[in-house]
């Protein structure tokens, strides 16, 4: 249902004046021009810098019994700024069967050199999907801080993986961790290429074996280190592939350098992880950009005084690059500058599980004295998000809560349902305290209504305004989805829109579900086996960041400036000039 079209089901005709106004254009919000450093959490300053961060690990310690582990690193910093408590910024992809792994996945920090920076760089060996880090096996952790990453020589940290856990292996290495670093530079765009090799070598055997090809990309560091930044899919069986397209950040390829050596590896796929070279060849951007199609792929073994030297050895095949397109890329600021609108709508939990709110053992019980959890995460969030908002109106819903005319899954808090609109933060929470005096927890915890509502919002301004506005749900809740499908079906939906979705989860409950919504870990696909075109749902436990409601904030916005760029990228919208 619409938020201006749904049937009143609260049955009274009670107006909160406090919380109600009239209605403007829907939770029309304009960002002031320096937005972008808040959404990152910070804004920096004339000492601080951006940095990349590329990790790689040697002699990971083998802890499954058939094979290699599926190393992961996740990351973590601890400073002043999280008041001194480890947050989690990143994690790398897994790499299975693999005891030397080389991770694609650059982490981006901002380095203050006035302050102590703590990161922590803990490897596990992936045991499957899941998010939950207690289903994957602990293998060891680096601690160190910024300044030594970037005071090591040339930018580079190693450390050996450390674990003090009790472990039959304990007296055995856990490996090493490789840390490389470097100040981000200002160039910023985006690669587009395709490629195909023909008359590869075949390395696998029996008479009608060929290889299961595959390319890594490596860029060449100022410190003269190899660092991979992408892999393409394995094609099996052939000796003459097509890969898919690959669409890279010059960022993260050669950190802006047009001229920075580019080493491309061609690998026949094994599953133990020991993977054999096929054939190497070198280029850059600015050789790509200025018209080279081809390059021999050569294998130094074969090469005159290699261990395989063959006599006339040309190559071990051919890379050719069917296309290349270089686009400009715009940044968050530049769509906020030429006029986008972002546009917000928070959602409450009146479901039965939070318990009766008349006893303090509720989630919803409201205490004079002491906000609860859900208020608490409103004022976190909705106390960042009004800075941005020039008229500070904020379309409030309920849903999962019975009145005299039924059970609502999108009710208006303020009891308007023509005019949802609540002012400010001060505005949603007393819209928030008054529904309960009306609404009975109740249930089922359907997410579906509310995304689909604000998705046919998001839906007409496509079409009408493409790249004028941009709509985020924010939606609390204190457990498990009843309507899991159908939730899955309208955000796979959604991400064609422009549109991204905030979970925050409240309370103790188990919130692995929510973890599967939020699509870091592979874009969802619902029971149609229609998958999602982008991640649009960040999930934030509240109890992770209960003491620090300015890290709640960051974490909870800091996927969005991405999450919006992305959109604009797929659908070819340029920000507007001279707003």
């Amino acid at each position: 249902m619409s938020l201006y079209h749904h049937q009143v089901s609260s049955g009274h005709a009670v107006q909160f004046s406090q919380a109600s106004a009239p209605p403007p254009s829907y939770g029309s919000m304009r960002v002031a021009p320096y937005s972008q450093a808040s959404f990152a959490g910070r804004a920096t300053n004339d000492m601080s810098t951006k940095l990349l961060l590329r990790l790689a690990c040697r002699d990971v310690i083998k802890l499954d019994r058939m094979s290699q582990s599926d190393p992961m690193v996740v990351v973590y910093m601890n400073s002043s700024r999280t008041q001194h408590q480890w947050r989690e910024i990143g994690r790398t992809e897994r790499i299975k069967n693999a005891k030397n792994p080389n991770f694609e996945k650059v982490f981006e920090v901002t380095y203050h050199f006035e302050e102590l920076q703590r990161m922590r760089f803990a490897v596990y060996d992936a045991d499957g999907r899941s998010t939950v880090l207690d289903n994957h096996d602990f293998v060891g952790q680096l601690d160190c801080t910024i300044g030594e990453i970037v005071g090591s020589a040339h930018g580079k940290l190693i450390g050996e993986l450390q674990n003090d856990k009790k472990s039959t292996n304990n007296s055995k290495s856990r490996g090493m961790i490789h840390i490389m670093s470097e100040e981000v530079q200002h160039a910023a765009g985006m690669v587009h290429m395709q490629f195909r090799a023909s008359k590869l070598d075949k390395k696998d055997f029996g008479l009608f074996a060929k290889s299961d090809p595959f390319i890594e990309f490596t860029s060449v560091m100022p410190n003269g280190q190899h660092a991979t930044f992408h892999k393409t899919e394995v094609i099996r069986r052939t000796l003459n592939p097509t890969w898919r397209a690959v669409h890279l950040s010059t960022t993260k390829m050669c950190n802006g350098d047009f001229d920075r050596e580019l080493k491309l590896n061609c690998y026949d796929w094994d599953s133990d992880g020991s993977h054999d070279l096929i054939g190497s060849c070198v280029t850059s951007l600015g050789e790509i950009a200025a018209g080279k199609r081809e390059w021999d792929l050569v294998n130094p073994k074969k090469m005159p005084g290699g261990k395989k030297a063959k006599r006339g050895y040309k190559n071990s095949g051919v890379l050719h690059l069917l296309s290349y397109e270089y686009e400009e890329r715009a940044s968050f600021l530049d769509y906020i500058l030429g006029g986008m609108e972002l546009m917000f709508t928070i959602a409450i939990d009146f479901t039965g599980s939070n318990g009766n709110p008349a006893l303090p053992t509720s989630l919803h019980y409201v205490n004079p004295y002491q906000p609860n959890e859900y208020e608490q995460a409103i004022r976190a969030v909705g106390s960042i998000i009004q800075d941005y908002d020039t008229d500070k109106l904020f379309p409030a819903m309920g849903y999962g809560g019975k009145s005299v005319n039924g059970v609502s899954h999108n009710f208006a808090l303020n009891g308007n349902e023509g005019n949802p609109y609540c002012c400010g933060i001060d505005g949603v929470v007393s819209a928030y305290k008054t529904a309960l005096q009306y609404w009975q927890l109740f249930g089922p915890t359907n997410f579906a209504p509310v995304i689909q509502s604000v998705s046919s919002y998001a839906a007409e301004s496509a079409r009408t305004k493409p790249g004028q506005q941009y709509f985020v749900l924010l939606i609390i809740t204190d457990g498990v989805i009843t309507d899991m499908a159908n939730t899955v079906s309208a955000i796979v939906a959604a991400s064609h829109l422009p549109m991204s979705i905030i979970i925050v989860g409240v309370g103790q409950a188990n919130f692995d579900a929510m973890d599967a919504l939020d699509g870091d870990d592979g874009h969802l696909v619902d029971h149609r086996r229609q998958k999602a075109v982008r991640d649009i749902v960040q999930f934030v436990p509240f109890r992770k960041y209960q003491a620090n409601a300015e890290a709640l904030a960051a974490e909870v916005l800091a996927e969005l400036p991405d999450q919006v760029l992305e959109y604009m990228r797929m659908n070819k919208i340029k920000p507007t000039k001279g707003q």
